[in-house]
C-alpha cells in the first residue's frame, strides 16, 4: 500500500481534506457500500436462494433469469422456485397438470380459486406491488408459454436503469478515490475498473439472453465491480483517518 502511493504529490490529497469534508466523505462511501451489500443480498434472495433447494447454482441461476428455462413456462418455473412456498403441494400439483393440458381456459375455473386465494394478494393491480398481476386468465395465460427469460423489453427497462444509477455511483466513489495518494497509474485503472465492470456484467446479461455459456461473464463483471468499489472505498477511507495527522481539535 505505501509503495504505492506517491512521496510528495503537487495536489490536494485525501489526507489534506477538512475534517467535515472527511466526515462527509466518509459517510457517504460507507453508505454506497452498505447500499452495495444489500443490492447483493437482494439479488442472492431474488434470484439465488430459491434455486437453492433444487441444488442449482449461482451460474444456473444465472442462465434462468436471462436465457430461460426452454423445456418449461414461466409459471412453471416459478412454481418450483419463488413462488413454490405459496401453495400447498396438492395445488401445485393441480396448476402442474392444469399447464400439462395446454392451460385452455376451459379448465381454468378448476384452477382459478388458487390464483385467488394464494397469489392475487401479491399479484394484482390493487396490491401496489412491481410484479404482474395474475387476477384472470387472460392475465394467467402469459405465463403459461415456454420459458425464454426475460423480455428484451425488460432487458431494456433494467439495462438502462442500472447503467444511470450505478454511473451516479461510480462517479461519487472515483470522484473521492481520484484525490488518493495512489500511484497515477493504479489509481487510473481503479477509476476505470467499475465502469468497465458493469460494461461486462449488463453486456452479458444480452448476450446470455442468446447463449448460456455467457452467464459466466456476467459473474466475472459482477465480482470485478465489487471489488473495485471495495478498493476505492477502502483506500480512501484508509487514507482520510490512518495517513492523516491526528487533528488537534475540531
Amino acid at each position: 500500500m505505501r509503495a504505492a502511493l506517491a512521496q510528495t504529490p503537487d495536489r490536494p490529497t485525501l489526507r489534506d481534506i477538512s475534517i467535515p469534508m472527511k466526515v462527509l466523505f466518509s459517510c457517504l462511501l460507507l453508505t454506497l457500500g452498505l447500499g452495495y451489500l444489500f443490492a447483493i443480498l437482494y439479488l442472492y434472495l431474488v434470484d439465488i436462494e430459491p434455486h437453492g433447494g433444487e441444488g442449482e447454482g449461482f451460474v444456473v441461476a444465472v442462465v434462468n433469469k436471462y436465457y430461460g428455462q426452454r423445456g418449461e413456462t414461466q409459471l412453471g418455473a416459478a412454481l418450483q422456485g419463488a413462488m413454490g412456498d405459496t401453495v400447498t403441494p396438492a395445488e401445485k400439483e393441480r396448476l402442474f397438470q392444469w399447464i400439462k393440458k395446454g392451460a385452455r381456459i376451459d379448465d381454468y375455473e378448476e384452477v382459478a380459486p388458487i390464483f385467488k386465494n394464494s397469489c392475487a394478494m401479491c399479484h394484482s393491480a390493487e396490491s401496489g406491488m412491481p410484479i404482474p398481476p395474475l387476477s384472470r386468465y387472460e392475465e394467467v395465460a402469459v405465463y403459461t408459454t415456454v420459458d425464454m427469460g426475460q423480455s428484451i423489453k425488460s432487458l431494456v427497462r433494467v439495462s438502462h436503469v442500472h447503467l444511470f444509477g450505478m454511473s451516479f455511483i461510480f462517479f461519487l466513489s472515483g470522484g473521492i478515490f481520484a484525490m488518493s495518494r495512489v500511484n497515477v497509474r493504479w489509481r487510473v485503472l481503479l477509476i476505470a475498473m467499475p465502469f468497465i465492470s458493469i460494461w461486462v456484467d449488463i453486456g452479458s446479461w444480452w448476450f446470455t439472453k442468446f447463449a448460456p455459456v455467457f452467464a459466466y461473464t456476467v459473474i466475472v463483471g459482477g465480482v470485478l465491480m465489487g471489488l473495485s468499489l471495495l478498493g476505492q472505498i477502502l483506500i480512501s477511507l484508509w487514507e482520510m483517518w490512518f495517513l492523516a495527522e491526528a487533528p488537534k481539535s475540531f
